[in-house]
């Protein structure tokens, strides 16, 4: 084709053209290997080479089959020599023996490394950096960027992110990221991997991440396998354990699905075989009743005719009962002078018999109280860090700007304002941070010796020219990585953050002493909000904080409490009348009962806090919150169900206001009863919970219910009697708007044929997802939900999460009774020489090796070893005066002073039996000095506890630090651990040990979730069971009518787990106390219902369960439903993170769930399964209106 445009010259061009092109984009950066390297010297630099790929040796084609199969093919012409393979293996050994187990993982790792390393195209997608003095034949390269798709590298994180390593119990990437895995990712793997500090790479790697070429470079993309697909060469997938996706569907998924398609398979099968040779009931079903229907019957009318005797006194004498109602109101609230409100999380969270608080109170009584602690987080805006040049040879030290001596002037500026005395470095002196070393000519040593070789952490003076002191004030030790943060390993050198802790007296029974250490902090925090410096960022806490601003939060919340209780409050005063028209709205609205309803909630709650402040307990910032909101939505209902149901009653012939009032309360108030008689039990029954929070919520919750009931059934009775008087002669009697649509649209829509088996397959399908996920409700309470939004003590936890390289202290403490002065005593506990393998400081020692899974960080402080070194008679520590006998400090010059023992055998064995008691109080009081670093009296002090006049020991306790925890499951697990080291520590030592955290009440507030499933369990189901007693009789023994209330509350508590799961709601004491309650309203949406269709006499269940929704539904909706729904919108307002959490989102899923329940899937449900007619009620119920036009149901 166009024959004429093509000649040979031209074609002899285009193949130049073509060769130039692939010269310039595929040709090598280096080859073979070159000088040493200066980082890893055992390893060696690549040789720069720009050439093309050159065609392996021979003895390297078995190397490159096994380390790079993409590259073994044509004449294996690649860009490295069998030298760099055997390299490469040599590098990937420990990779090899943790990511093999998956070979897609193992595969997509290898390919970033032999791409790197051999790769024929290594200049689309590398550029390095060439050591200029380096000869011209063989240059180094000292550096290379490399340019990663990052489709490849997200894809070889995600094959390898789940890999196990059986012999930690943690995912390899712990052991092979630099970090925990959970904070490890894509890029930040890579980026370790290729870090010159991890000790096998020779020189630096700078991987650039991107899809899309990048600065010329198009970044190497390659295939990768997926963790759950085979390799070429017959390799199968990763196992479930190494590869989540291979898993397949959660179990508890599976198993639930097949559950619930096997129910609807049955259940539409039951129901088109009923509905195909269905029959209708006979009126026969109403003779010959039964004992029990009998007993019932007899039961009923008992408490109709109690009720409607009371209905009607109450009615004839109403100021007796108003008044009688208002002292006894006033008495019960006249407590409330004596409330005590307690914001102490100790008290909030932990039982006095819990392990925590007993272990708490044990060791506040033998090492006195735990060390209230405030503390600072500086890092610095400004990034300008500087270069130490070392007087001796070596490579130049980056220091990062928190440490540049302008930053740590300004630092110690700050900590003499704060003026206490700190664990910080330098002690705390602009003098000493300014010394130097020098001649005329060099400056030896400064400040950058200290971070950078840190001797201080090994002797009492660094090991350079200054020979600076490197205790702290406090006589101890000041570890690295307590006072810096945001360094990578030990290069303490990089460190972006200080952190100085401020160590203060506490006190367990000295109020004024304590009074002053929270003054101190009430100043602190006052200090530091104000603080501002423009190098300085400072994020602190003190002891206090936490109280401090929870008590904030409930502050800042009470507008939104009150506006949300303003609108159910306006809205229950215009919903109870019915308005004709505008100029009746005083008259028909019922403003005034409604306020007197609301009223008598309140008083209930004040009457529940008064009783209960008579006798001295606490009331909780829970039960403040939550309760008003619980007995607001009970009594509201109650008011509806009464005033609703007087507003449809017609007064019969010759029936006086009084008696009509008490006809219709002994129709109602059984009802009214059955739910806060049975949220009441529940209530109580929940008050042997061992959580404080939950166990006071539910004692005042069920008196608070008790005291509404009897007001509603007596003062708010005489209240609508007077009501009714003012509005006799001008009230038309009519259904309301709402009553018509749920009777005439509602509830014949609702329980139509076809309607109701989607109704049950969408409840049931509801209820499977819900148990499907139950087990995945997190657990715990994240301490951030529970501050302010603007709270200082947010950026505190932020940075306490991103800086801190260590936890809190725990301690092991042995109690009293063992034997420290006998061989085998000693050997149970030391960790030196001679001492058992399995003793304490050998097994808190081993678990710091798996500080991962154990979180134990670090070895632990033994006062013991210490103590053994410091007595013995080489040392010049233990000395006494030879004439007095008293103890001589190392720092004395004497020549009385004699050393504690002598230079024989026995001296120098440990001592053992008086000798041991005799110089133990001198090791105690002996302060390090820089002749003696091994005096006990800075570090061990308080470490143990000297008894009967110093002849013995009793309790002690060896210290040492968890890993650093951020989550509420990180601390659980902690405190597991924790206890299951302690445990086995007890075991071999055949003496009691426990551990012990007490900084932000750590072991104290999280041992509620070691327990918190087991108390919701037991917490649920005494509520559930109570329901069922009292509903079963209280319905007049109607034991079929009790299993489906309860189980239909047990399907609202159920899909609240279900809603927790997909609203990311954690199972905690808050949500727990929510449960609770939630299982009390959930009553007043089901019993209501139940009760209105065990009385009808409807001639179908369909029929009964029609007329039950149609005449109860309407006051349920219209009380508890849209009071509560208007109420709850208005918490999503609040600024409080745990406002909108807990109560916003589970407060507006109890009101839908318990709606949608009672409304929908109870009628439905009675319709299919309800009880057969009561005969006896139905006997009864013909014969009490017999001569009437009335339907009993009308009453209701």
């Amino acid at each position: 084709m166009f024959p004429s445009l093509v000649t040979p010259q031209k074609y002899h061009m285009l193949f130049i053209l073509c060769k130039t092109f692939l010269f310039d984009h595929y040709h090598c950066v280096w080859y073979g290997e070159c000088g040493p390297s200066k980082q890893v010297p055992d390893k060696k630099y690549n040789c720069n080479y720009t050439g093309p790929p050159k065609p392996l040796e021979a003895e390297g084609h078995e190397l490159l089959t096994e380390l790079c199969p993409g590259l073994d093919y044509g004449d294996r012409a690649i860009c490295c020599d069998v030298a760099q393979l055997r390299t490469l293996k040599g590098s990937l050994q420990l990779p090899l023996q943790f990511l093999s187990r998956c070979p897609a993982c193992y595969f997509n790792l290898m390919t970033l490394f032999c791409e790197l390393t051999c790769s024929p195209h290594q200049s689309q997608f590398m550029n390095t950096t060439i050591d200029t003095k380096g000869t011209t034949i063989d240059k180094n390269v000292v550096a290379v960027q490399y340019y990663i798709g990052q489709t490849f590298t997200d894809a070889m994180y995600n094959a390898c992110k789940d890999v196990q390593a059986p012999s930690s119990n943690v995912k390899a990437l712990s052991l092979l990221c630099g970090k925990d895995a959970s904070q490890c990712n894509a890029t930040n793997w890579i980026q370790y991997l290729f870090d010159i500090n991890n000790g096998q790479t020779p020189f630096a790697i700078d991987p650039k991440f991107s899809d899309v070429p990048l600065s010329g470079f198009n970044p190497m993309n390659n295939y990768t396998f997926n963790c759950t697909e085979g390799l070429d060469d017959g390799s199968g997938p990763c196992s479930c354990q190494d590869c989540a996706a291979a898993c397949g569907l959660d179990g508890m998924c599976v198993v639930m699905w097949l559950s619930y398609m096997s129910f609807l398979l049955v259940f539409f099968g039951i129901v088109i075989g009923a509905w195909c040779f269905r029959r209708r009931t006979i009126m026969s079903e109403y003779v010959n009743a039964s004992y029990c229907e009998r007993l019932g019957e007899r039961f009923e009318n008992a408490m109709r005719e109690v009720f409607s005797s009371w209905g009607s006194f109450c009615v004839r004498y109403p100021l007796l009962v108003i008044l009688g109602c208002i002292i006894l109101v006033g008495l019960s609230s006249a407590g409330l002078v004596y409330m005590r409100i307690t914001t102490d999380p100790v008290e909030l969270w932990s039982s006095p018999s819990s392990q925590a608080r007993r272990e708490k109170d044990y060791f506040d009584s033998h090492f006195g109280p735990f060390f209230r602690t405030a503390q600072l987080i500086i890092t610095t805006p400004v990034n300008h860090p500087e270069i130490y040049k070392p007087y001796f040879p070596g490579p130049d030290v980056p220091f990062n700007t928190i440490l540049t001596k302008a930053i740590l002037h300004e630092v110690e500026i700050v900590i003499t304002d704060v003026s206490c005395v700190p664990q910080t470095t330098f002690q705390n002196s602009h003098t000493q941070l300014d010394r130097i070393a020098e001649d005329e000519f060099f400056v030896f040593a400064d400040y950058h010796m200290v971070f950078f070789f840190l001797q201080c952490t090994a002797s009492l003076n660094d090991t350079t020219q200054l020979h600076d002191p490197c205790l702290g004030t406090y006589g101890g030790p000041v570890f690295p990585w307590l006072a810096m943060g945001g360094y990578d390993g030990t290069n303490y050198n990089n460190a972006t953050a200080l952190v100085i802790t401020f160590p203060l007296n506490n006190y367990k029974d000295d109020i004024v002493k304590k009074g002053k250490a929270m003054a101190w902090e009430k100043e602190f925090i006052r200090f530091m909000k104000n603080y501002s410096h423009p190098n300085l960022t400072v994020s602190f806490s003190a002891e206090r904080s936490i109280e401090d601003e929870i008590d904030r939060e409930s502050d800042s919340d009470i507008s939104t409490i009150i506006l949300s209780y303003a609108i159910m409050f306006i809205y229950i005063s215009l919903a109870l009348g019915h308005i004709e028209s505008c100029r009746r709205v005083l008259v028909d609205s019922k403003i005034s009962l409604g306020i007197a309803g609301i009223l008598i909630v309140l008083s209930s709650v004040s009457s529940s806090l008064g009783i209960f402040s008579y006798f001295g307990v606490p009331l909780t910032l829970i039960i403040i919150e939550v309760i008003p909101f619980l007995v607001l939505a009970v009594g509201v209902d109650n008011i509806f169900i009464v005033v609703q149901t007087y507003q449809r009653d017609e007064r019969l012939p010759d029936e006086e206001l009084h008696q009509q009032i008490g006809r219709i309360l002994g129709d109602v108030a059984p009802s009214m009863f059955l739910s806060s008689f049975s949220e009441t039990v529940a209530f109580f029954l929940g008050a042997l919970s061992n959580m404080p929070a939950v166990r006071t919520f539910s004692m005042f919750a069920g008196l608070a219910v008790v005291i509404d009931f009897l007001l509603q059934i007596s003062c708010f009775v005489s209240l609508l009697g007077l009501d009714a008087k003012r509005q006799e002669g001008q009230e038309t009697k009519t259904d309301g708007c709402l009553f018509q649509f749920f009777k005439k649209v509602y509830a014949p829509f609702v329980l139509k044929e076809w309607v109701r088996p989607i109704v049950v397959a969408v409840f049931v399908g509801m209820l499977s997802f819900s148990i499907a996920v139950v087990n995945k409700v997190e657990v715990g309470l994240d301490q951030k939900l529970s501050m302010p939004d603007d709270s200082y003590v947010l950026d505190y936890f932020k940075n306490l999460s991103e800086y801190l390289h260590t936890g809190a202290p725990v301690y092991f403490v042995i109690e009293d009774g063992h034997n420290y002065s006998s061989l085998e005593g000693q050997n149970a506990v030391c960790g030196g020489v001679g001492c058992n393998n399995d003793s304490l400081v050998q097994q808190v020692y081993a678990a710091s090796l798996l500080s991962n899974y154990t979180t134990i960080g670090f070895t632990p402080s033994s006062w013991l070893d210490d103590y053994f070194d410091w007595v013995k008679p080489r040392s010049t520590c233990c000395r006494v005066n030879n004439s007095t006998g008293l103890f001589c400090n190392a720092s004395v010059v004497d020549p009385l002073c004699v050393p504690c023992r002598d230079m024989t055998a026995e001296g120098k064995m440990r001592p053992q039996g008086d000798d041991f008691m005799h110089f133990l109080p001198m090791f105690l009081s002996d302060n390090p000095n820089p002749k003696c670093g091994k005096g006990g009296h800075a570090a061990y002090a308080s470490a143990v506890d000297l008894i009967d006049n110093n002849t013995h020991v009793g309790a002690t306790y060896f210290m040492t630090y968890h890993t650093i925890l951020k989550e509420s499951p990180d601390f659980v697990d902690a405190l597991k651990m924790a206890r299951a080291l302690a445990r086995n520590i007890s075991t071999t030592m055949d003496h009691n040990v426990f551990a012990y955290r007490y900084i932000l009440v750590f072991y104290v507030f999280y041992e509620q979730y070691l327990t918190i499933i087991y108390d919701t369990a037991l917490n649920l189901c005494l509520s559930l069971l109570a329901i069922f007693v009292v509903t079963t009789v209280l319905l007049g023994f109607e034991l079929w009518s009790a299993v489906l209330v309860s189980c239909t509350i047990a399907m609202i508590l159920v899909n609240m787990f279900g809603v927790m799961w997909l609203w990311d709601i954690s199972l905690n004491a808050v949500s727990l106390v929510n449960l609770v309650m939630c299982c009390g309203i959930s009553v007043e949406f089901c019993s209501h219902i139940v009760r209105a269709f065990t009385v009808s006499v409807k001639s179908t269940r369909v029929e009964r369960a029609e007329e039950a929704l149609a005449h109860m539904g309407s006051s349920v909706f219209s009380g508890i439903t849209l009071t509560k729904f208007g109420g709850i919108l208005i918490l999503a307002l609040s600024k409080s993170q745990i406002f909108q959490v807990f109560y916003f989102r589970m407060y507006l899923a109890i009101v839908l769930l318990g709606a949608t329940h009672g409304l929908i899937f109870l009628p439905v449900l009675l319709s299919y399964l309800g009880p057969s007619a009561n005969r006896a009620k139905v006997f009864a119920a013909n014969k009490r209106f017999a001569g009437t036009e009335r339907e009993p149901l009308l009453n209701y």
